[in-house]
């Protein structure tokens, strides 16, 4: 059986039904016929208003149909069909949604008397129907205007219906018992369709009300002023109050923003951007915005609380979106505030701001945290923000009036201005990398043009204040010129070498970008000149030249015009040759750069990262951030992005590295922790050595591969090992303090330089390596080719022929060693002696480890040692005398190519720690190989019959 309040929702569905049928023809449809002419700003504001009433009192009618034949069908099969098959139940929420949209456009209708305007075109036909209006509603008279009954013929059914709702609802509830299934249902639909009369309720006063205002307020305000959606929630004429400092004459507050009146002036505020602060004061409360802060204070407490209240429940309201459910602050929602938020604001007041537009996260009425800021004139900035002002990571593109071209700097803000780490493209082509202070370069950098510049030009090195300052290393492509020293005002000034790229170097003292007194210059073939230069590094003035065959000229030195450089002088050709140290092995730069000095640049953000205490907020700030290829800064113009290789992501959290450091001290576990720091870029230490190695390169590389340089390079590789030893024991110390744990104490310069060299030295080698041992071919070029001469020579003997020549013992021979084929004699066997010692031997060039070189060369004297005692039958130490020949064969046989440069990295990089151990007699051994093998004798077949004990070892 169906109950009487679901026959009573049946006749109420269909009597509404109905209704809505008849008013759409007797009024919705003549308003439209009546609407002004869409040429009409207003009048196509109106039209699209009335067109979407008619839209919404449609899907009102189709869901009152939908409604009415659910209840057709539970009426006629009540035993079928449940109670909750209801439409006003099982989808309580879509009904409601329905008559929102209905009253929201009616609503906007009312606010700006769309009723009214469409009316007035047609006055004599809405006079006509009154009676058939009168026949549809109660109290409609005959003499009340016609916008009047426009209103109730369009409310008053939706009322009475929504009433009617909420009664037959509550009844069928009651009627129903609180055990049955569909209760719940029952109930959420009344308490729904109860807020909705609230809401109904207040709604049309605040449309009434928005609607009473325009018309006390001038044309121009009102043109200003009047969206159809915007609805007055508070006007100062109802409720004084007084706002300072701006002394406005008239607040209104509307659903969308803060409405000051002064003057002819009209300052309106987002309510999105709007803060509200309590205050200490109970007579006062404070509103922030973006630009300006505003006090509100009245001496009526009373009505200074309901602005309060209003003001901030209308401010939540705007953040929602959406207007609050059932009444204004009554919604699920919190009902404060939040102090973080989004929004976007166009900056008014002078500044760097004006007319930017801020878009992104807000914190009590300034940007913070991820923003956009878009000026006018093209310029944009997309990144972190802090208090109002640029802070953290950001992008700013600014074009370039001339062309259509932008400059782009990607970089580390701080309040305001560029500060860190950053990358920057400029529109002439040229990127800077590098650091930066108060908006200018300052620090280490590298800023390098377009190769198809111009004048190509490469600088790395320290900047102050936007300019070259300090030490550096530029180079200029086009002139095939190097010039690293010192730097002041973006110009040459100081002590500097200029190596060219014919070979020649300069050093002296320059002044304004020019060599000023005296200098030397060392040309490819080893001559020397000493003495002074004009600007352009012309030899003028007393001098004196050094040939590379002992002979001087010292004198006065000049150019004439187009004939070339003139002297007079003598000429002393008496001279005894020079030792080839004191020009071809000559060194540039050492004393005058000191290598602790050199790159404080690239060491100092490190430093501060650790002064710190390694805050993750720093890391890229202070030692750079990753970014993959050139094709992605590309699109990190392009696109306002910059994909960034995140710390975080790749090697942990910056605890988790310090907590490593703590886990591993032991030696053996440090340089395994250690390779593993080293080799990833994104682990600081690993960030500090890959940019050590670009400067390495940025000198050494290319036109600096002179070996003029090659104590520079050697002595600033060991000053780097001692800055990244230095570095792992700031990380460590800082690791101990975030653990509570006592420091460790300082090391003696003593202990440092053992952990350097047994640590830290093997692992940063190779990656100066390549630059460094070409450094050490070309210094000792000269030598290693006698010697090459003297191995090509000794390859020609057989074994027998050459230890015989070697003048080594007879019973020494492995003659054992040697397999015979048939009608071969022992003569002619090649490369089979001592076998194993060369074959241990040419293992030397497979690492670039100084430490395993040496062990490598400790294995090889090891297999002399075992082939002889098994040639004798017997173990047996080989004297000096019997030595030294052995190891001649075997260093001929293993034929290693550029042995000096071997042997003289070895000695520079060797740990302190082996001097005078068994290591260093080795090394000595193999020097005094390397130089009998270099002699004329070796060269031409003669040897001595006896080693001479004068020898050196």
């Amino acid at each position: 059986m169906c109950s009487p309040e679901e026959a009573a929702l049946l006749r109420l569905e269909g009597f509404f039904s109905d209704t809505l049928t008849r008013i759409n023809s007797l009024v919705l449809q003549p308003l439209l016929e009546a609407a002004p002419e869409a040429s009409d700003p207003w009048g196509r504001e109106c039209l699209h208003l009335l067109q979407r009433l008619h839209r919404s009192s449609r899907q009102l009618w189709d869901v009152t149909e939908e409604s009415l034949r659910s209840l057709r069908e539970r009426l006629r099969r009540p035993e079928a069909v449940g109670l909750e098959s209801l439409l006003l139940l099982h989808s309580a929420d879509r009904v409601l949604q329905v008559h929102l949209e209905y009253l929201e456009s009616y609503a906007c209708c009312v606010a700006v008397q769309a009723f009214q305007k469409a009316a007035k075109r047609r006055s004599e036909y809405w006079r006509g129907q009154r009676k058939a209006l009168r026949q549809v509603l109660s109290g409609v008279s005959s003499e009340g205007s016609v916008g009047t009954a426009l209103l109730q013929a369009l409310r008053q059914p939706l009322t009475h219906h929504v009433q009617q709702y909420v009664l037959l609802l509550l009844s069928l509830g009651d009627t129903i018992g609180e055990r049955h299934p569909t209760r719940e249902l029952v109930i959420h639909a009344a308490g729904l369709f109860g807020d909705l009369q609230s809401f109904m309720r207040q709604e049309l006063d605040q449309a009434t009300a928005t609607q009473a205002l325009w018309s006390t307020l001038s044309s121009r305000l009102r043109d200003v002023l009047c969206t159809p959606a915007r609805r007055l929630l508070q006007d100062s004429q109802d409720i004084p109050v007084t706002v300072t400092p701006l002394r406005a004459e008239r607040v209104l507050l509307f659903d969308d923003a803060l409405v000051l009146l002064q003057g002819h002036n009209i300052h309106t505020f987002d309510l999105k951007l709007v803060w509200v602060d309590p205050g200490q004061d109970r007579c006062t409360f404070y509103l922030l915005t973006p630009e300006e802060e505003f006090s509100f204070c009245s001496k009526d407490l009373q009505g200074l609380v309901v602005w309060q209240w209003k003001v901030t429940q209308a401010v939540c309201q705007a953040l929602r979106g959406k207007k609050d459910f059932p009444v204004l602050g009554a919604g699920l929602e919190p009902s404060e505030p939040p102090t973080c938020r989004c929004g976007a604001y166009t900056f008014r007041a002078e500044g760097r701001f004006c007319q930017a537009t801020y878009e992104g996260e807000w914190y009590w009425g300034r940007p913070h945290g991820k923003g956009t800021l878009k000026w006018p004139d093209g310029r944009n900035h997309v990144g972190d923000f802090c208090q109002g002002l640029e802070h953290g990571f950001g992008i700013r593109l600014v074009p370039q009036a001339s062309e259509d071209k932008f400059d782009c700097y990607k970089c580390h803000w701080r309040e305001g201005s560029m500060c860190g780490y950053g990358i920057c493209e400029y529109s002439s082509s040229e990127v800077y990398k590098g650091y930066f202070q108060e908006g200018l370069r300052h620090g280490f950098g590298v800023l390098e043009s377009a190769p198809q510049a111009p004048r190509p030009l490469r600088y790395t090195g320290h900047w102050e204040r936007g300019q070259r300052s300090g030490y550096g290393v530029e180079e200029d492509s086009d002139r095939g010129e190097r010039y690293i020293g010192m730097w002041q005002a973006d110009q040459r000034h100081g002590p500097g070498v200029m190596v060219t790229q014919a070979g020649v170097c300069y050093q002296g003292t320059f002044q304004a970008d020019k060599m000023v007194g005296p200098g030397i210059l060392l040309s490819d073939d080893d001559s020397l000149y000493e003495g002074t230069f004009t600007r352009d590094l012309t030899l003028l003035g007393k001098g004196k030249v050094t040939f590379p065959n002992g002979f001087t000229l010292e004198g006065t030195f000049g150019s004439m015009s187009g004939r070339g450089l003139h002297t007079q002088g003598v000429l002393d050709t008496a001279a005894l040759p020079p030792d080839p140290s004191s020009t071809c092995k000559r060194q540039l730069g050492q004393g005058v750069f000191p290598v602790e000095s050199r790159w404080q640049g690239v060491y100092g953000p490190f430093r501060d990262f650790v002064r710190a205490g390694c805050p993750g907020d720093l890391r890229e700030a202070l030692l750079g951030f990753h970014v993959q290829s050139s094709r992605e800064l590309r699109r990190s113009q392009e696109y306002l992005c910059c994909e960034r290789t995140h710390p975080e992501d790749q090697a942990g959290r910056m605890e988790d590295l310090l907590e490593e450091l703590l886990q591993h001290r032991e030696p053996e576990a440090l340089q395994q922790c250690l390779r593993k720091a080293l080799s990833n870029s994104l682990h600081p230490l690993g960030k500090l050595l890959q940019t050590l190695m670009l400067t390495f390169q940025a000198t050494y590389a290319g036109m600096g591969a002179n070996k003029h340089l090659q104590g520079l390079a050697q002595e600033e590789v060991k000053q780097h090992a001692q800055e990244l030893w230095a570095a792992y024991r700031g990380l460590l110390q800082v690791a101990l303090q975030h653990k509570g744990e006592a420091p460790e104490e300082d090391e003696d310069a003593e202990t440092r330089d053992l952990r350097v060299h047994s640590l830290v030295l093997p692992l940063v080698l190779p990656s100066f390596y390549s630059e460094l041992f070409t450094l050490y071919l070309l210094l000792h070029e000269r030598e290693d080719s006698l010697y090459s001469q003297g191995i090509t020579n000794l390859s020609l003997f057989p074994d027998t022929k050459l230890l015989e020549f070697l003048d080594v013992q007879k019973h020494l021979w492995p003659l054992k060693d040697l397999t015979l084929t048939t009608n071969q004699r022992h003569s002619l066997v090649r490369d089979k002696c001592f076998l194993s010692a060369t074959e241990c031997l040419q293992k030397m060039i497979t690492t670039v480890d100084p430490r395993e070189k040496l062990e490598v060369l400790e294995r090889t004297y090891g297999e002399i040692e075992a082939t002889v005692s098994r040639v004798l039958g017997r173990e047996h130490k080989l004297p000096m005398d019997d030595l030294l020949p052995l190891l001649i064969y075997v260093v001929s046989r293993a034929q290693i190519q550029h042995l000096g440069a071997e042997i003289h990295l070895i000695r520079d990089m060797m740990d302190p720690l082996h001097t005078g151990g068994l290591y260093d007699f080795l090394l000595t051994a193999l020097e005094s190989c390397y130089e009998h093998i270099q002699k004329e004798d070796m060269r031409l077949h003669r040897l001595p019959s006896r080693w001479s004990s004068r020898e050196p070892w």
